[in-house]
């Protein structure tokens, strides 16, 4: 144990350079995701049968296939496609946006047709056109709900990451393993990846939690100050095969 933990601080640029490609790639694909997301989700709510049928088609498609082989298409099969090579990490944020963009589609979509069809009659009431009806009236409310669910995603999309171990990525679980095959500490070392991937899940939550309470608080609802402390259940998610 204590030489895994001298080699630990021996190597803690090498250390902190893997953490920071984990987090860009959370934080990157997370942003991808959330904009497929709401793109796919709106889509899925509109009147033409085309932007329904496209959306569909996507969200389907991503979320019925294993992350695991989408990460290895993009990195493998398609530089022989088109000759574009990418780079692991961005493989892994195109991966992560586009699996974790479909699921969130399913939540955008949900949420926005949660919302009480009084308040569709409300907002056409007041003449507002279909743009100002959305975001003045429908998101604000839909917004509240989609929060917890799109916790979880995120929570999910963080510990997928160290799948970029697979694609030879210098992220935090490569520099780990290094550390594990030149002490041998394998106890010590995975111990270690758990409680960091916790203490990283646990901030991602309390962060989450403080936006959801910025928006309950915006339609005059006040959740109390121990709502930024509570958990979330992943058990609601599982995406592209990642359990």
């Amino acid at each position: 144990m204590n030489d895994f933990f001298s080699l630990l601080v021996e190597e803690l640029p090498r250390v902190r350079s893997g953490l920071w490609v984990t987090l860009q790639a959370t934080i990157l694909g997370a942003l991808l995701a959330g904009v497929l997301a709401f793109a796919l989700g709106l889509m899925a709510g509109s009147r033409l049968l085309l932007a329904r049928g496209f959306s569909r088609v996507v969200v389907e498609f991503f979320r019925g296939t294993s992350l695991y082989v989408q990460l290895f298409w993009f990195y493998y099969a398609m530089p022989l496609l088109t000759g574009y090579e990418m780079e692991s990490l961005i493989c892994g944020v195109v991966a992560f946006g586009l699996n974790f963009g479909a699921y969130g589609a399913e939540v955008v979509r949900g949420a926005v047709n949660s919302v009480p069809r009084g308040q569709y009659e409300a907002a056409i009431a007041l003449n507002l056109s279909p743009t100002r009806r959305l975001w003045k009236v429908i998101l604000p409310q839909a917004w509240v709900q989609m929060i917890p669910s799109f916790t979880n995603l995120l929570i999910q999309l963080l510990k997928a990451t160290p799948l970029l171990w697979l694609l030879s990525a210098a992220d935090l679980m490569t520099v780990v393993q290094q550390l594990r095959d030149r002490t041998g500490e394998t106890v010590t070392a995975y111990l270690t990846l758990l409680a960091v991937y916790f203490v990283l899940a646990y901030a991602l939550t309390m962060l989450m939690n403080l936006l959801e309470r910025s928006a309950k608080r915006r339609l005059g609802l006040d959740t109390g100050a121990k709502s930024l402390f509570k958990s979330r259940s992943a058990a609601t998610t599982t995406a592209g095969g990642v359990r």
